[in-house]
């Protein structure tokens, strides 16, 4: 599947493959959020596009346009980060009209797990298949304040989506004692969870030791059997190349 990016201005902000790395991550003793590896593969998940220099925004509750204001040095903001939707939505110039294959979208956001104080991203689907304008990227304030992004944050996550397979997709809701082999097993991994958490938390040095169990990030069952289908426990994307070296 392709992703056909078109520069829209002389300096369009970079575009990156998205990294696991978080602060508040990193503020765990041993960094052992990093453990989650569902959270670390969802940071790797799309492409970032990152703001190209620092500038701060400030809304004071109102609801006109004006009410949401900005500064930056030389108001280098004003090329890439404006009020146009009022009641304090902060818009982004993503700099780009993205081009998918048929049968693909985009998915539009904030970078996974980015937790920024005062101020929340937005998210959409584009139909980037035939649509020939760019997209916004908005966040919206959630309380009056200020609020700074620095050159280099990332502002923006880019993820190609299908199209239509989710609408083909019917939850259906079953009781698990239908599926005895599967209940067996979640049975064992309650029953293997919580002993595991008892024993850590009654200084078991055994188990202070191991720290965390690592059968889901190595894709594993509790009877050492591989998971099923292709486990990942590491993502490095492509980053953007220019048409030429392809």
């Amino acid at each position: 599947m392709r992703l056909t990016c078109y520069p829209l201005q002389t300096y369009p902000p970079e575009i990156r493959p998205g990294r696991p790395e978080r602060a508040w991550m990193d503020a765990f003793t041993d960094r052992h959020a990093y453990r989650c590896l569902p959270l670390t593969i969802a940071n790797c998940t799309g492409w970032e596009i990152v703001t190209p220099a620092p500038f701060t925004a400030a809304w004071n509750g109102g609801p006109a346009l004006s009410d949401v204001t900005f500064e930056s040095e030389g108001d280098v903001h004003k090329h890439f980060a404006t009020s146009m939707f009022a009641r304090g939505v902060v818009t982004f110039n993503a700099g780009y009209l993205f081009r998918t294959d048929p049968g693909w979208d985009m998915w539009v956001g904030g970078p996974p797990n980015w937790i920024k104080h005062g101020i929340q991203p937005l998210t959409g689907i584009v139909e980037t298949s035939w649509l020939p304008q760019a997209f916004t990227m908005n966040w919206r304030f959630t309380a009056p304040g200020t609020v700074s992004f620095e050159a280099g944050e990332p502002f923006c996550m880019i993820m190609p989506v299908p199209h239509a397979a989710i609408d083909e997709c019917a939850p259906v809701i079953k009781a698990l004692k239908d599926e005895p082999a599967l209940e067996a097993e979640t049975k064992e991994w309650m029953k293997s969870r919580s002993e595991f958490i008892a024993r850590v938390r009654a200084g078991d040095p055994e188990a202070a030791g191991q720290v965390w169990q690592r059968t889901y990030f190595a894709g594993k069952t509790l009877r050492g059997e591989a998971a099923v289908g292709d486990h990942i426990h590491k993502r490095r994307l492509a980053a953007p190349r220019r048409a030429d070296d392809v």
